[in-house]
Parts: C-alpha cells; structure tokens; sequence
C-alpha cells in the first residue's frame, strides 16, 4: 500500500511540533534536534517537517510504497508517460536508509517516489562536516523549477545526500 509524503521546511520546530500534534491529535513518530515526522494511518500519509530548508514551506511531495515491486511499478508508470527522473537509487537522508527516484512536475514541484529500507541515527550517511545545514533532504533532489533532465529509461543511480 502506498502512502502520501510531505516535507515542509518550518521556522520554529517546537512550535510547528505542537501545532502538527494538536492538528493530528497524534505525536511524532520520529523527533530529532531538526526534523519531526509524522506515520499515520487516517490519513495515510507520512508527514515530515525540519529546520533545514533555505525558507520556510512545502519543500516536496512524494509517495512512499512498502515494497519494492510498489516502486517499480511507479517507475514503470513513470517511464510509460515519458516523463524525466533523476534516479537516486540506495541513498541515505531523513534519518533513513531508501531507494528512491525523483520527478519535477511542470511548475517545479519536486515528487519523491520511494520505499524506506531502515532508519539511521543521522540526517544523512555524510559525515557532520559535509552536510550543510540548511541543505534540504537530498543534494540531488531537482530544485524547484529545474526538472530533473534524465529520462527513466537507463537513468544513471547516483548518491543522493
């Protein structure tokens, strides 16, 4: 089963925490000093947010599928509507191991499509002296209004954070 995905930059992570709480009448899954995230059921949909962004908003949309074979499907999918892709492949950032591939829509919206392999201690498998803090999840991500310009057929896997 596939579930909704959406990662928003905030100014003020404590106040954003409670607002969320409140909103959802659910606590975080996941709270670090940077990010929260939230894994529920009604709607299903997993909602992240973090200090990390250049300014505060929607960073991107995504779609998290349970399997593997959700994944390929999407990417089939994907491949089937000649759209373009920036295929990450395994890479860590969120504080989570993935595989995962991105799509830009015609506006600039960046759309993640990806499975959550294991979480990690860290934002990202950088080591602390590379990772810019106001980087947002992924270095590879297609920033908003540059689409991704690799085709889904034969996209190259590449490190993502």
């Amino acid at each position: 089963m596939k579930r909704f995905h959406v990662h928003a930059h905030v100014a003020d992570l404590s106040a954003s925490i409670a607002f969320y709480s409140k909103m959802f009448a659910a606590e975080p899954t996941r709270v670090e000093d940077d990010y929260a995230k939230w894994m529920l059921e009604d709607p299903r949909i997993n909602f992240a947010i973090s200090t990390r962004g250049d300014k505060p908003g929607v960073d991107h949309l995504g779609i998290q599928t349970d399997t593997e074979e959700e994944l390929e499907a999407l990417k089939s999918q994907a491949a089937g509507a000649d759209m373009t892709l920036l295929d990450v492949g395994e890479t860590t950032c969120c504080y989570a191991r993935s595989d995962k591939y991105w799509l830009t829509d015609p506006q600039g919206i960046a759309w993640e499509q990806f499975r959550t392999l294991s979480t990690i201690p860290v934002f990202s498998g950088k080591p602390a002296a590379s990772q810019e803090p106001a980087a947002a999840c992924c270095a590879a991500k297609p920033s908003r209004g540059m689409p991704a310009a690799v085709p889904v057929t034969g996209a190259p896997s590449a490190s993502c954070c």
